[in-house]
Order: C-alpha cells, then structure tokens, then sequence
C-alpha cells in the first residue's frame, strides 16, 4: 500500500513491460522503416487529429474493443513525437512523463499540498488559476488553442471565463439569452422567399444564437459537440435505411417525392 493507500497494482510490471516493448519497436521502426524514418512533427499532425476523431467514433458507439485500438494508435504517436525530440536534442519520453506528473501535481493542491476543496467546481476553478499563472498568460483565454474547431473553441472559452467567476448566475438567465438570440435572430431574417440576406450580418446574429445554445448546454451538463455528433450518426443511420429500402422497392430516391420518402423515413424512426 503506498501513502494514499491505494492498492498496489499487481499488473504493474507487466505494464512497463509492454510500454518498455513499443519503445523498443519505436526505435527499431525510426532505424529501419523507410515509412517511419521519413516522418517529421509536422507529417505526423494531421494523422494524430484523424486518430484522436476516431477514439471519438469509438467511444460515442460504445466500442471498448475499438477504444483499446485507437488508444493504441494515439499512444504510438506520442511515443513517435517524443522519439523525433529525442533526435532533436530537445526532449525525449521520460521528459514528456516527468513533465505531466510534475503538472498533475502542482494543478492538484488538494491531494498534495494540503489545500482544502469543498467541490468539483471548486477544483476546476484552482485548475484554471493555476495554469493562468504558470503559462504566464496576459489573458485568460490565452490558453485556448486557436485551432480548435468552432463549438470546442466556444465550449473551452465558457469555461475559462467561468473559471474566474465571469458567468451567469442561474441557467434561467441563460436560456432567456437563448430565446433572445433566437428572436433577434427570427426579426431579422424571417424575410420573404427571394429576398436578399445580409450573410455577414446573419451569420454575426447564427453565432450568436450557437453560442448561446452552447453555454446552456455547460449549465445542463450536457456537452453540445458529442450531443450533435449523436444526432449526426443518428440521421445518417436513419437516411441509410431510407436508401436502403427504396433500392430494394427499385425505387431511386431522386424519382421520388418527399412524401413518398417520409414513409421510410417514420418508419427508420423506430428502429433502435
């Protein structure tokens, strides 16, 4: 038992052992693979992204067999940008581990320094103080990653905001935001069939609506980007089937009317 008296992990040692062996296949693959030997930083990026999507994928469908693959995948990359900084003379993977548990300690008061919490909110918001003072940031948002996709980008600003206490009070505020936007938005552009919008100022007003949508979403729990994600996978299953079966009518979906498609589409509906 150690000093938190948590249990000692038996598998340990098999652990190290595996993480020890894909070290070993790193190197081998960085001496040896033509493929392997060519990748940069850079190279590797866009491939990480597709990788982090598709743990994504596998984890809204519920696949703890795909999960443990793309975890897999994920895990090799990080163990392939440590191996290009070790090469560079600039960090290698114990570095990288060193670095994190040095941070998880320091962003963690209240397990080891003896700071006292009284709630979960309570640590995100010492989180947020913490990291605003070690990345030496003039700005509380300046920290969030301007590459982020436009609905992360607006979830992970709410909350740095609410981290230093800029945030409504209660979420009936909120939705009153909500329906504010969303009459501004219906006043402006409910126009007649052909006449013309103004699409900067639309989009302006759209933004507005999406974000504060997304803010209600923080104050329900709920996390707007796996919620759309959900309805995504669910129209397509559904547009799928509604395909599927005018093809095996020898029906084309393009020789149909709407109503004639909306029979499959109820009856994709209720399906599970």
């Amino acid at each position: 038992m150690d000093r938190f008296n948590l249990p000692t992990d038996k598998k340990r040692a098999s652990k190290l052992e595996a993480f020890d062996r894909l070290l070993t296949i790193m190197d081998e693959l960085r001496a040896l693979c033509p493929w392997d030997k060519k990748q940069t930083l850079e190279t590797l990026r866009h491939l990480t992204i597709e990788e982090t999507y598709e743990l994504s994928d596998a984890i809204l469908e519920g696949d703890l067999e795909e999960v443990k693959k793309e975890l897999g995948d994920i895990l090799l990359h990080m163990v392939f940008y440590a191996k290009i900084g070790e090469e560079k003379e600039a960090f290698d993977v114990g570095d990288v581990l060193h670095a994190i548990c040095d941070k998880l300690v320091h962003r963690h008061p209240h397990i080891y320094a003896g700071v006292t919490v009284e709630s979960e909110e309570e640590v995100k918001e010492n989180w947020e103080k913490l990291k605003l003072k070690e990345k030496g940031n003039q700005s509380v948002l300046g920290g969030v990653p301007k590459a982020l996709p436009a609905m992360v980008k607006a979830q992970r600003i709410q909350e740095k905001v609410r981290g230093v206490g800029f945030d409504w009070e209660e979420k009936a505020q909120v939705w009153e935001k909500v329906e504010e936007e969303m009459q501004e938005f219906k006043s402006e552009f409910d126009v007649e069939q052909g006449v013309e919008v103004d699409k900067e100022k639309a989009s302006g007003e759209f933004g507005d609506l999406l974000f504060s949508l997304i803010n209600y979403a923080r104050f329900i729990d709920l996390n707007p980007e796996e919620a759309l994600e959900r309805t995504n996978k669910k129209f397509i299953k559904r547009f799928q089937y509604l395909e599927n079966k005018a093809k095996s009518k020898g029906q084309k979906l393009e020789d149909m009317t709407l109503n004639e498609m909306d029979v499959y589409w109820e009856e994709a509906k209720k399906l599970p």
